[in-house]
């Protein structure tokens, strides 16, 4: 992301789905990036042929991922994975540097089919965000309690907790009927606000649950900057991140217009799985032969499907026995 990038003016109407686009509102000392997502959810949501509730949590999820994620370099990984008691028990999503992405969710029917619509399907438990930027680099992984909140709150803990970086996260996934077909999108937009003086990023602590009853806690006012950047935002909805006729450009000027908005090189993003026949060889290598022993099936042959990617593939038990 260049400073010497083009200004947003004039503003471009072209929509272009699966692409992340930086920005910066430099008089509030914000930058952030906005997602749009169009082929590269629907695949990933329509191979699992997930019932629609669950496929927005995906969605959601994947759009949280890529925003995170296209903040890394041209190498390196990020894994957003939640672990609950919820209807839908487990999330994970990858996103390999620089652009690709996948994602998949476990669910429990019987308790989806009793939940009322709307209902929060995450439960308590825990959101982990792992990133790896390659061997000189250590693994880096932060964790945050779920208790009932939604992705979005649970991302805005997460900055005031481990990044300690006033954040701002909004994300929504719908259904387009395009035609006689209906395609899952998804969009996200996450502001950051990064002033040249740490003392202006000071927020309130967060409570310590111990506090004597009474005692007085120091006010830290929020930034001005900030504060304006927020309200502007909020202004955002839903219907406007996943609108397929609206540019991202278009929607950044909407909200910030007034103080002027500057964008970067967009970053395209595509549905891209890691699995491989080489991969599962190696993966059933590490298993004992009797362990492989009983994945065979009444046809002969081992067969694996891809959590992910839903791929079903086939390998004979037989070429394994000789290692």
């Amino acid at each position: 992301m260049s400073e010497a990038d083009t200004p947003l003016r004039p503003v471009s109407d072209q929509v272009h789905d699966d692409m992340v686009l930086p920005f910066a509102v430099e008089p509030l000392d914000v930058r952030g990036r906005i997602v749009r997502l169009g082929p590269a959810v629907d695949e990933i949501l329509t191979r699992h042929a997930y019932p629609p509730a669950v496929a927005r949590l995906v969605g959601e999820a994947a759009a949280l991922t890529v925003l995170l994620g296209a903040a890394l370099k041209s190498e390196g990984r990020l894994q957003l994975q939640t672990r609950s008691d919820g209807v839908v028990d487990m999330i994970v999503v990858d996103f390999d540097a620089p652009d690709r992405v996948r994602a998949f969710a476990r669910f429990d029917e019987a308790r989806l089919a009793e939940t009322a619509p709307g209902a929060e399907l995450l439960g308590r438990g825990h959101l982990a965000l792992t990133i790896e930027q390659g061997s000189d680099i250590a693994r880096y992984q932060g964790v945050v309690a779920l208790d009932g909140q939604g992705l979005e709150e649970a991302a805005h803990q997460y900055f005031r907790q481990s990044e300690q970086i006033p954040t701002f996260v909004r994300l929504a996934v719908a259904e387009s009927l395009t035609g006689a077909a209906t395609n899952w999108r998804a969009g996200g937009l996450m502001l950051q606000f990064l002033p040249a003086s740490v003392e202006r990023q000071r927020r309130a602590d967060l409570a310590p649950g111990d506090i004597p009853e009474g005692a007085s806690v120091p006010e830290i006012l929020e930034d001005d900057a900030w504060a304006e950047a927020k309200a502007l935002a909020g202004t955002l909805e839903d219907h406007e991140l996943v609108d397929p006729n609206l540019s991202s450009e278009r929607l950044l000027y909407r909200l910030f217009h007034e103080r002027g908005v500057r964008v970067f090189a967009p970053q395209p993003i595509r549905a891209a799985c890691r699995c491989s026949n080489e991969r599962i060889a190696a993966m059933l290598r590490n298993f004992t032969q009797q362990e492989r022993d009983d994945m065979v099936g009444d046809n002969g042959k081992i067969g694996v499907t891809c959590e992910f990617c839903s791929t079903y593939r086939e390998f004979d038990p037989d070429d394994f026995k000789a290692e």
